[in-house]
């Protein structure tokens, strides 16, 4: 980060720490992809089983390279004095997790 000035350290570290969460949130999406696939075999049918985990763990892969990608741009916004960059994949990701519990919970029901 060669450009502008160092903001205020409590800023900085604030950027780091959405970034850390938005990391804690892609990884649990991801191990819950694993967990899915590893130990629902009986619970629901196999191929939704398998499309749901695979929506997870791409999910999660694509939520953790957002992560990196915001926290860079909110990065370089602080250090030149511009705005903090929009909501970007949070409203994404809440409607994703919203339909992937609903069809999760039609699997579930269906599999019975």
């Amino acid at each position: 980060m060669a450009e502008g000035t160092d903001p205020d350290p409590r800023f900085t570290f604030a950027n780091e720490r959405t970034f850390l969460a938005w990391i804690r949130t892609s990884l649990a999406l991801i191990a819950g992809g694993v967990g899915l696939e590893a130990f629902v075999a009986d619970v629901m049918p196999p191929a939704l089983r398998q499309a749901l985990a695979v929506l997870l763990l791409v999910l999660g892969a694509a939520l953790a390279l957002t992560a990196f990608t915001r926290w860079f741009r909110s990065e370089s916004a602080l250090r030149n004095g511009r705005s903090l960059p929009g909501l970007g994949a949070a409203p994404v990701l809440a409607v994703t997790v919203a339909v992937f519990a609903l069809v999760l919970l039609v699997g579930l029901l269906i599999g019975r």
